[in-house]
């Protein structure tokens, strides 16, 4: 680099704090049956919901939402233990909880029915396609209502792109991300991973995201070399969930 040149900022792992607004949620025929019943956990047979769809569908920010606004605890499936899932709370959110290990999960289930507490869930198969060797725990899980999350429509992406885009504070014009979305695969995953790659670029360069600069980007991203494109920013897209 020349003294002519200008500085290039250091992009910083900078974490992004994931939404527990239930307002952040945007709702649409993909997911409007989930929603709803969350909005209702009272009348969950059984006290049980499991919410089950693909990756990146907001499954973790529902489980978010609703335990911060009604005062429940919110586990992981990979990390319940027994202790855990026999202690006393008010309501439990499971997230992967197609991943948590099958004793202490029977324990969860066991436990939230006898106190009456409510217990949320949420993996990519419903709960009754769970692998489980235990016939007891296989039962209640198929006697748990499970509701899907559908595929994401324009207004939900256009909400996804614009909650990831707010989530990180970065400013982008509406025919900019007009432009991303016609060019994005039509999965909320790829959203998450442009605008991660975007933010990363503009912290290296210093840049603003303009048509030109996104464009860039999703060249390198997406693999597209036949897009024009005079430097294209070496990005590396953090992984950053959605929910």
């Amino acid at each position: 680099m020349t003294p002519s040149d200008p500085p290039r900022q250091l992009p910083l792992p900078l974490p992004v704090a994931p939404s527990a607004d239930r307002a952040d949620l945007v709702e649409d025929a993909s997911n409007a049956e989930a929603l709803a019943w969350l909005d209702r956990p009272w009348d969950w047979p059984l006290h049980r919901l499991a919410l089950f769809g693909p990756a990146r569908t907001g499954k973790s920010h529902m489980l978010r939402a609703t335990a911060a606004s009604q005062g429940w605890r919110l586990l992981q499936g990979r990390a319940l233990t027994a202790t855990l899932a026999l202690a006393p709370a008010a309501g439990t959110a499971l997230d992967d909880a197609d991943a948590a290990p099958e004793v202490a999960l029977f324990h969860l289930v066991n436990r939230s029915a006898e106190a009456g507490a409510p217990l949320l869930m949420a993996a990519r198969e419903p709960p009754a396609r769970w692998p489980t060797l235990l016939p007891d725990l296989a039962s209640r899980l198929k006697a748990t209502l499970a509701v899907g999350i559908g595929a994401p429509t324009d207004t939900l992406l256009e909400g996804l792109l614009a909650k990831h885009l707010a989530d990180r504070q970065l400013r982008v014009a509406p025919e900019v991300q007009a432009f991303l979305l016609a060019r994005l695969p039509r999965e909320a995953a790829a959203i998450a991973a442009a605008v991660a790659a975007l933010d990363a670029a503009a912290l290296a360069r210093g840049a603003p995201i303009t048509r030109p600069f996104a464009r860039a980007v999703l060249a390198r991203l997406l693999g597209n070399d036949d897009v024009p494109v005079a430097e294209p920013p070496d990005v590396s897209p953090r992984d950053t969930p959605l929910g």
